[in-house]
């Protein structure tokens, strides 16, 4: 099952811990907004029938910029969840290390 900490939306999790990315969410949220706007300017130049190898210079450029968000929110991630997980060792430690294992695992395929 999912550690509710890492689904929730807030900065505290249910157990009242705070999500690696909370000090920095405001920018996160600038960054995404960003993204987003960069995908419906996709969708526009799809509208209007812009030329094929424009569009895909802009797909390129909104993957780039989803690339680097996923990059530093597991950077975020590794700093704090796991820094703190293995600090505390056992179990706890052995799964996030396998849960940021395979997030890099799926970035790297991605």
């Amino acid at each position: 099952m999912r550690d509710p900490v890492r689904r929730r939306g807030g900065g505290n999790g249910v157990d009242g811990r705070v999500v690696g990315y909370s000090k920095t969410k405001d920018d996160h949220l600038r960054r995404l907004r960003r993204i987003e706007g960069q995908v419906r300017g996709l969708q526009r130049m799809v509208e209007s029938d812009k030329y094929c190898i424009d569009v895909l210079t802009q797909v390129s450029a909104a993957n780039r910029a989803l690339q680097a968000f996923a990059l530093e929110l597991l950077e975020q991630h590794m700093a704090h969840c796991v820094a703190e997980a293995a600090a505390k060792g056992g179990a706890e430690a052995d799964a996030k290390i396998a849960e940021a294992a395979a997030a890099i695992a799926r970035l790297v395929r991605s």
